[in-house]
C-alpha cells in the first residue's frame, strides 16, 4: 500500500485530500474504490486514516478528504452545510474516475456519522456510486437537534438561532461556539476520547476558532430519509450503534425504513457512537469493517477482474 497527499477542487473550493493505493493497482489492475467522509467535527486526520487504509489492505483504492472549510482545504472555518459537502463528495467521486488505478464504474461511498447522512444523500443523488455504506449517521437534521436537547434548552436555542439569522444578513458572520455546545455529546464519550487523543487532536485544539451556530440550520433542514430511497437499486449498508448518545439509534432504523433493496441494518449492542473509531474501541471498530468489507465485496468486488 502507498499514499499520496493531493488535491481536487468543489465549488471551485481546492479541497486538501489523501488516496491510499493497493500494492499492485494501476492501469492494467483497475481496483474499486472508496471515498471515505468524516463527520461534523471536521477531523479527517485523527478518525478517517484507519478506515482508509483497512480499505486499502483489502485491495480497494480509498479516499479521505476535508471538506471545505476543514483542515486545509479552503473554505469558511468549520462551517458545515450538508447540501455543500454533499458536492463536495460528488466532486470527489468525479477526481477518483480520473485515476489510472480505478475502475471509474466501481465507486463506493463511506460514511461516519454526519458523513453518514451525506454519504447517503450524495448516493440518492449521484447515480455513478456503486454502493453506500453509512455508520451512525442521522436521517433527519431537525429531529436529530431536537433528541439532542431538553425542551426548555430547545426553545432557547431557537431564539438564539432567530437572532443569529438576523446577525449573518446584517454582518456576514455567525456566533461562533465550542464543539461540546453546538453538538452536545453524553459525558462518557468525552471521557473516552479524553483518554483516546491528545488535546491537539481533540475539538478545542484543531479548531479553537469554534463552530458558527449557522451550523444547527444547516442541518436542520437536512433529511436524507427524504431521498433514500433514491439509492435502490443499489445497495446501502447501514450500520448503527444501539447506546448512541450523539445520534439516537431510530435515526439508522428510520433511515433503513425508509430505504429500498438491496439493503442491510447492522446493530451494535452495547456500544456508543464513537466506539466505531479504532482508537476508541479497537473491537468495535473491527466489527464495522468486516461488515462494511463484505458489503464492498459484495456489491464492488475486489480485484481488477471482479
Amino acid at each position: 500500500m502507498r499514499q499520496e497527499d493531493l488535491h481536487f477542487y468543489s465549488d471551485g473550493l481546492r479541497l486538501s485530500a489523501r488516496i491510499y493505493l493497493p500494492e499492485g493497482c494501476g492501469p492494467q489492475q483497475r481496483r474499486p474504490a472508496v471515498v471515505c467522509v468524516h463527520g461534523n467535527s471536521g477531523r479527517r486526520d485523527v478518525y478517517m486514516p484507519a478506515f482508509a487504509q483497512r480499505l486499502a489492505e483489502h485491495g480497494l483504492v480509498s479516499l479521505i478528504f476535508y471538506h471545505r472549510g476543514f483542515g486545509d482545504s479552503e473554505g469558511v472555518r468549520t462551517r458545515n452545510v450538508p447540501l455543500e459537502q454533499v458536492r463536495d463528495i460528488t466532486s470527489a467521486v468525479t477526481f477518483l474516475q480520473q485515476r489510472p488505478e480505478v475502475d471509474a464504474t466501481r465507486i463506493g461511498l463511506l460514511g461516519l456519522s454526519v458523513g453518514g447522512a451525506t454519504v447517503t444523500y450524495a448516493a440518492a443523488v449521484d447515480e455513478r456510486v456503486a454502493c453506500v455504506v453509512e455508520v451512525a449517521g442521522y436521517a433527519n437534521g431537525e429531529r436529530w437537534t431536537r433528541s439532542k436537547r431538553p425542551t426548555w434548552e430547545m426553545l432557547d436555542l431557537m431564539d438564539a438561532l432567530q437572532a443569529d439569522r438576523i446577525e449573518r444578513v446584517l454582518t456576514g458572520q455567525s456566533r461562533r461556539l465550542p464543539y461540546e455546545v453546538v453538538y452536545p455529546q453524553g459525558p462518557g464519550i468525552r471521557k473516552r476520547q479524553a483518554e483516546a487523543y491528545s488535546s491537539a487532536q481533540r475539538y478545542e485544539g484543531q479548531y479553537p476558532e469554534g463552530y458558527p451556530l449557522e451550523n444547527i440550520d444547516e442541518a436542520m433542514r437536512f433529511a436524507p430519509e427524504e431521498v433514500v430511497h433514491r439509492i435502490s437499486p443499489r445497495a446501502l449498508l447501514v450500520i448503527h450503534t444501539e447506546r448512541d448518545t450523539m445520534v439516537p439509534v431510530e435515526e439508522g432504523k428510520a433511515l433503513y425504513r425508509k430505504a429500498g433493496e438491496p439493503k442491510k441494518l447492522f446493530l451494535i449492542p452495547g456500544a456508543d457512537h464513537k466506539e466505531v473509531y479504532a482508537e476508541i474501541n479497537a473491537q468495535i471498530f473491527g466489527t464495522v469493517m468486516r461488515e462494511t468489507l463484505d458489503w464492498f465485496d459484495r456489491y464492488l468486488g475486489r480485484g481488477a477482474d471482479a
